[in-house]
């Protein structure tokens, strides 16, 4: 497959006209107009790359080409939520963030009992080694980004505080046991133990799993301890933690100083304001910062009420509150959309935001040698948009398989479904 007549998203964070020559499921070559046919670099020249009569090819009509994005922290959509720890309820997910143009996904599962995790994980395992059989398709599942159990009760927004237990090496390593290398993140609350047991718990674990301030109420000496005994992620910036206040920094403080701190940011335009989305990025720089969704099963689906974590959640256009409290009980809006909000509504620039939803998760992952980017050797995921940002295609691996729907085609073509 040859895709020509495109703006290719390359690593140096540009938008360079070219094309993109695929064999299988791999990109084999990367050809830029202005380095064709350069000497020495292995570079086709764009008027011999498609020499090949029976070479399918695309006419990518002068849309910007961009890798397919990486979602770390999402519960669900189209009805489902990936704590339903049912494959059906995967597969649906994964489908339908294929066809968005989310190629790569790493749900997030909500605080439950151990049991039901385990039992999530456990199925997560099997669908994951389904799809590199090639008997399931949609987005690669590339692992779980464990949200709960060991969160704040002061701060566990539309968690469920019943199941909320302090952090435990037993009870992590049994988790870990069933879902067998399938844990990318692991969060926790620091405050919630003894400032040893927090530090021994971060080192104990930090060589298997990145370990993650989630839902947490800590100060910023507490937090700092524990970005130095190994903590190196923060679950969506701004939501679930104290505010940034000049006299008390907080969690934001501390992770803004712990220069290996990556941070998720929900840009959805409902749980972080334009103004603090474009703070973020002077307090973290880009490189640090990773666009996520944290939808639930709602995204895709109609208003009304449905159920994350076992509590009742009221839609309503694109909020989503818990029924009881009133608390943000994350998003109805997918990673597309949320980039395309920080494009345009947040000032954020186009090859920043791309960035911020493919090669930085990627990095974060440490699975940038497949995903995250346009290069020779990685895995043949792109999306194409025109210069409005709106969807025109999705390959993934080197197959076009998924048609865009409109939000209105998706409602229409699924029964809505109340949990």
């Amino acid at each position: 497959m040859i895709i020509k007549n495109i703006k290719i998203f390359t690593p140096d964070k540009s938008f360079r006209p070219g094309e993109i020559i695929i064999r299988n499921d791999i990109i084999e070559n990367v050809v830029l107009q202005s380095d064709a046919g350069a000497a020495g670099d292995g570079i086709v020249p764009v008027n011999e790359a498609g020499k090949d009569g029976d070479e399918e090819v695309i006419d990518g009509d002068g849309c910007y080409c961009i890798p397919g994005m990486i979602d770390l922290h999402f519960h669900g959509c189209m009805g489902c939520d990936f704590s339903d720890g049912s494959k059906e309820a995967l597969q649906k997910i994964a489908d339908y963030e294929a066809s968005v143009g989310v190629t790569a996904i790493v749900p997030a599962s909500m605080t439950l009992p151990v049991e039901e995790l385990q039992n999530v994980l456990k199925t997560a395992k099997e669908f994951r080694q389904e799809q590199l059989a090639g008997k399931r398709g949609g987005a690669d599942l590339l692992g779980v980004n464990m949200e709960g159990p060991f969160i704040s009760k002061v701060k566990k927004g539309a968690q469920n505080e019943r199941y909320i237990i302090p952090a435990d090496i037993e009870t992590f390593r049994e988790l870990c046991k069933a879902g067998e290398g399938m844990i990318k993140f692991i969060g926790l609350a620091p405050e919630e133990v003894s400032r040893e047991q927090a530090e021994t718990f971060i080192q104990a674990v930090k060589a298997d799993v990145t370990v993650a301030l989630a839902h947490t109420n800590a100060d910023y000496d507490r937090a700092k301890s524990a970005f130095e005994a190994g903590a190196s992620h923060l679950i969506h910036l701004y939501n679930a933690m104290p505010p940034f206040h000049h006299r008390e920094p907080g969690v934001i403080g501390a992770a803004a100083e712990g220069r290996a701190v990556t941070a998720e940011i929900i840009c959805d335009g409902v749980h972080v304001h334009p103004s603090a989305v474009r703070a973020a990025f002077s307090l973290f720089g880009e490189e640090r910062l990773i666009f996520i969704s944290d939808s639930m099963r709602a995204a895709g689906m109609p208003d009304g009420r449905y159920l994350l974590g076992g509590q009742e959640v009221v839609v309503n256009g694109n909020q989503a509150l818990l029924a009881g409290n009133g608390a943000l009980a994350g998003s109805v809006t997918n990673l597309p959309d949320c980039v395309r909000n920080a494009v345009k509504n947040m000032g954020i620039p186009l090859e920043t935001a791309v960035a911020c939803a493919t090669m930085y998760p990627a990095k974060v992952l440490k699975e940038e040698k497949r995903y995250g980017s346009i290069e020779p050797g990685k895995q043949a995921d792109l999306v194409l948009w025109d210069e409005n940002l709106e969807l025109k295609r999705v390959i993934i691996k080197g197959k076009f398989k998924f048609v865009m729907l409109t939000h209105d085609a998706h409602l229409a073509a699924r029964t809505p479904r109340r949990s």
